[in-house]
């Protein structure tokens, strides 16, 4: 398929083109693999679904019933994930999605992990949880290849390159990192301030670079986003004019488009906000906001990387594509 520009009316026009009710409760994560054909969601029925995109069907399902399922990750094979367990202890699972058998454990949390995050350059992941704790992962390895204690609820994204990582520390702080050198700490240290509040910000949620690599995406909990400089760690825009995201959700209800234009988060009402993060305004309105058929929030959401077409989902699923 040829490239096409996403434009503010293209954007405007999307409309769900398939739904899907594979899961009996909501679900929690949603990931594509590399290539876009394919994309994985997790369930608090403990499930992991598979669903083609371009035939737009369900290809697999399959159960972690003993340990729980959350933050469902592609590597870079559309055959396995790795995922974070939410029962029983805290390990992450490499799972072959071919034939249902772990490939290797991730042991070392304590607590609750709430960010996994996998380079985009080669096999090394990164997950953050509530033990104070930020890790290093080779998928060849068992063994943590690396540690950063922090104090206070984290976010973590790499950035495009797979060199520079970002850690965000409770819901003022990012300290950006070298990954070849992050034994040596941060290169850069930010503090951020909202000018428009005195309460400080809502509690982050997520970290997520624009695929150009020059703005950071923070997704809070509250009724506003942040845009923010990953070269300076100036804040940029203020992404406001949306409902909150749902309670207790990680900031899987948030993206990016993969041109680097518009951002996008699903709210508790179901609605769906989109913006035009090249426009300069620092209050930036939703360019549009899009009514979903999510009718108790929207948990999960995701730009495909290569197709044109959008996720949402919440104990169903929808494909979303434009008018050509």
């Amino acid at each position: 398929m040829e490239d096409v520009e996403l434009t503010p009316s293209i954007i405007s026009s999307v409309h769900v083109t398939k739904r899907f009710k594979d899961n009996q409760k909501p679900i929690t994560s949603l990931c594509f693999d590399d290539s876009g054909e394919f994309c994985v969601t997790s369930g608090e029925d403990e499930s992991l679904n598979v669903y083609d995109c371009r035939e737009a069907k369900l290809r697999s399902t399959l159960y972690s019933k003993k340990y729980g399922v959350n933050l469902a990750r592609f590597t870079h094979s559309k055959s396995t994930v790795v995922y974070a367990s939410t029962k029983e202890d805290d390990t992450l699972r490499y799972l072959s999605l071919h034939d249902n058998k772990y490939i290797r454990y991730f042991r070392g949390h304590k607590n609750k992990v709430v960010a996994l995050e996998m380079s985009p350059l080669d096999d090394q992941l990164m997950s953050a949880a509530l033990d104070d704790s930020i890790r290093l992962w080779d998928l060849r390895s068992s063994t943590c290849q690396g540690m950063i204690q922090i104090k206070g609820r984290p976010t973590i994204a790499f950035d495009p390159s797979g060199l520079v990582f970002a850690v965000g520390i409770g819901s003022d702080t990012i300290k950006m990192y070298d990954l070849r050198a992050y034994e040596t700490g941060p290169f850069a240290t930010w503090v951020l301030r909202d000018p428009y509040t005195q309460q400080g910000m809502n509690e982050w949620t997520k970290f997520k670079f624009t695929r150009d690599g020059k703005q950071i995406m923070i997704s809070t909990a509250g009724n506003c986003h942040y845009m923010v400089d990953s070269f300076e760690g100036n804040l940029q825009q203020r992404l406001v004019g949306h409902s909150p995201t749902l309670p207790g959700n990680v900031g899987e209800a948030v993206g990016l488009s993969p041109d680097a234009k518009y951002a996008f988060s699903g709210g508790s009402d179901g609605t769906m906000a989109i913006w035009d993060i090249q426009n300069p305004n620092m209050e930036n309105k939703p360019l549009t906001k899009l009514q979903t058929p999510h009718q108790q929030g929207i948990s999960v959401f995701g730009f495909n990387p290569s197709l044109l077409m959008m996720v949402t989902g919440n104990e169903d699923l929808a494909f979303w594509e434009p008018k050509l």
